[in-house]
């Protein structure tokens, strides 16, 4: 009688376990975008790739030149108009654009480059500058800076420099505005945002 006691009770024990694990496996849906181990570490290497990018053009100057990238006749980027972003056909127009292609467009990542400036009110606003659609969840951010002085010249679409500074310039602070007075123009945060497409 014992015996059969004991048996009935691991049969309801087992019952109430496989019970137990059905019923999580219905509540928890497990997906291919669900966060991870292994997405983290996806995300964490595209933000190292995106920060190596930066890194690089600020070395051979391609993060100065996407600064001042800028049209003084028409008021806007090159190859835009009323002062838009580039967009997805346009992103090869600078050197910065060309070395986040090189890198991600053959991974499957697409991405996105914000200037980040304070006004001269104290407001701080976000531009696109290059914009390739809406960020996923899992996106990843690089960013740093970079000082304009009121020297500084402005970039032709080919990517040399013009005559006309960032002060002298009638329309570039349509772009990026007037911060200081003390021959630091502004500082400018360049954002890179990456996610896998």
């Amino acid at each position: 009688m014992r015996a059969q006691a004991h048996t009935l009770e691991a049969i309801a024990a087992g019952i109430v376990v496989l019970a137990s694990v059905v019923f999580a496996l219905q509540v928890t849906a497990v997906t291919p975008l669900s966060a991870s181990t292994a997405s983290q570490h996806i995300e964490n290497q595209q933000q190292a790739s995106a920060a190596g990018v930066l890194d690089a053009a600020r070395e051979n100057g391609a993060l100065d030149t996407a600064v001042r990238y800028w049209d003084d006749t028409n008021g806007t980027l090159h190859g835009t108009s009323g002062g838009g972003y580039t967009t997805d056909t346009e992103v090869n127009r600078t050197t910065l654009g060309r070395m986040l292609l090189d890198t991600f467009e053959a991974r499957g990542v697409a991405f996105n480059v914000y200037f980040t400036y304070t006004t001269d009110t104290g407001s701080i606003v976000r531009t696109r500058f290059i914009y390739r659609g809406e960020p996923s969840d899992n996106a990843a951010t690089a960013a740093t800076t970079v000082a304009l002085y009121d020297d500084d010249p402005l970039y032709a679409a080919d990517g040399a420099p013009t005559n006309t500074t960032v002060n002298e310039s009638t329309s570039y602070d349509a772009l990026i505005p007037r911060q200081s007075s003390n021959g630091l123009y502004n500082v400018v945060r360049v954002e890179v945002v990456v996610w896998r497409m």
